[in-house]
C-alpha cells in the first residue's frame, strides 16, 4: 500500500452504524470495499448496490485479506474479531463500545501495540465540528467543572427492535455513554476515581437482568463530577430528552437544540444547532459584565457527513502512520467507567476506580 494506493477494506456489520461507514467508504477515493459481511441482506443505499455480502466473517478475512476492517457488529463480538483481524495484519476500525468488558479491551489494544496496526474507535464526537467547539471552550473556562448530558431516546418500530438486540449485551448508559464521558474525560484531563449509578427495566420485552433506563455520576480526582442518562423505549418521554452541558465556576457552555427537535431523529443527536457560552462574571453593579455569546453552527455535517469525516481520519491515520496511543488510552478509559456505572447498577453499590 502506498499513499496514491487505495486501502482495502472489509466492512463486518451493516446496521445503522455499518451501513453509513460503508458509503463512507465507497465515497473516499483512498479506500477500496473488498467486501461486506452481514448475517442477512439488508436495504443498502443505491450506491453500495454492487458489492457482494458475505454471511461469514472469518472466511472473509482469510480470502480478501484486507488491509482495513471496519468491525461494526454487535458489542460481544468487537473484541475476538479485532484482534483476529490484527493478528492477520489489517489496521482496525471498531465501533464503540470498544468491548463489554476492561479485559476485552485491554486485550484488543494489546493486540494493536503487538501486531503494529492502528486501532481507531468509533468516537464519532471527536471528529464533529461543534463538538469540539464545545470541548474548547469548556476548557477556556477552567475546572473544576459539572457535566450534565443524556441521550434518551423514544424507540418503536425497528428502532425498537434494534435497540432490544443490543439489550442482549450491552445498557443503554454503556453503549451510548462511552461518546459523552470521553467527552467530559477530553474536557477535565482529570482522573476518575468514583462512579455511582442507578437503573430500571421498564419492558418486560427485555431480559430480565438487563434495564433499559439508567443514569451515573462520576466523580473526578480535580473534583468535577459529571452526570449522565441513557434509556430507550417506547415509553420513554420526550421531555427533556436532550441534555448537553458544562459548567465551572467561570461560567456554563451548553448546546441549545432546535425547537420541535424528537428524540428518535438520529440527527438531532448529532446535529448542535447553536452553542450558547455564558460567563459568570459579575461588574461593579452585581450584574454580568458580559452578555451570553450564541454561537451558531450552521452548516455542520450531518450523520452521514459525520461518517466521512470519521473515516477520512481513519485514512489519514493509517497513511500517515499518526501515533494513535492516547485515542486507545481513551477509549478504555471510557469503557472503564461505563463498565463501572454498569456494575453499580447491579450491586448497588458505589464503585471506586484505581
Amino acid at each position: 500500500m502506498t499513499a496514491t494506493t487505495p486501502i482495502r477494506v472489509l466492512v463486518a456489520g451493516l446496521g445503522n452504524m455499518g451501513r453509513s461507514h460503508a458509503l463512507a467508504y465507497h465515497r473516499h477515493p483512498g479506500f477500496e470495499i473488498v467486501g461486506m459481511v452481514n448475517r442477512s441482506r439488508p436495504t443498502l443505499h443505491p450506491e453500495l448496490s454492487g458489492y457482494a455480502i458475505a454471511p461469514s466473517y472469518e472466511e472473509s478475512l482469510r480470502a480478501l485479506k484486507p488491509e482495513l476492517v471496519s468491525i461494526n457488529t454487535y458489542t460481544d463480538t468487537h473484541a475476538d474479531y479485532a484482534v483476529m483481524a490484527m493478528e492477520q495484519g489489517a489496521h482496525v476500525f471498531l465501533e464503540k463500545p470498544l468491548a463489554t468488558t476492561v479485559a476485552d479491551a485491554e486485550r484488543v489494544v494489546a493486540a494493536a501495540k503487538a501486531n503494529g496496526r492502528k486501532l481507531l474507535v468509533g468516537y464519532i464526537l471527536r471528529y464533529h465540528p461543534s463538538w469540539m467547539r464545545l470541548i474548547a471552550e469548556a476548557r477556556k473556562l477552567g475546572g473544576p467543572y459539572v457535566f450534565r448530558m443524556n441521550l434518551n431516546q423514544q424507540s418503536s418500530g425497528h428502532a425498537w427492535e434494534t435497540h432490544k438486540t443490543l439489550m442482549q449485551t450491552t445498557p443503554p448508559i454503556v453503549d451510548c455513554g462511552v461518546h459523552y464521558v470521553d467527552v467530559f474525560c477530553q474536557i477535565t484531563d482529570a482522573k476518575p476515581v468514583e462512579v455511582r449509578g442507578m437503573g430500571l427495566r421498564l419492558s418486560n420485552e427485555i431480559k430480565p437482568d438487563m434495564y433499559n433506563y439508567g443514569h451515573f455520576q462520576v466523580l473526578f480526582d480535580d473534583g468535577s463530577v459529571g452526570w449522565y442518562e441513557a434509556s430507550w423505549g417506547p415509553m420513554i418521554s420526550e421531555a427533556a430528552f436532550f441534555v448537553k452541558d458544562v459548567m465551572s465556576p467561570n461560567g456554563s457552555v451548553s448546546i441549545v437544540m432546535n425547537e420541535g427537535a424528537k428524540s428518535d431523529d438520529i440527527d438531532t443527536h448529532t446535529k448542535t444547532a447553536r452553542i450558547r457560552v455564558h460567563h459568570a462574571a459579575l461588574g461593579a453593579d452585581g450584574k454580568f459584565a458580559q452578555a451570553d455569546e450564541m454561537l451558531s453552527m450552521q452548516g455542520e455535517p450531518d450523520h452521514q457527513g459525520l461518517c466521512e469525516l470519521e473515516q477520512a481520519y481513519v485514512h489519514r491515520a493509517i497513511t500517515e502512520n499518526i501515533d494513535l496511543t492516547r485515542h486507545m488510552s481513551d477509549a478504555v478509559q471510557s469503557l472503564r467507567i461505563c463498565l463501572a456505572a454498569d456494575e453499580s447498577v447491579r450491586t448497588g453499590q458505589t464503585v471506586k476506580l484505581s
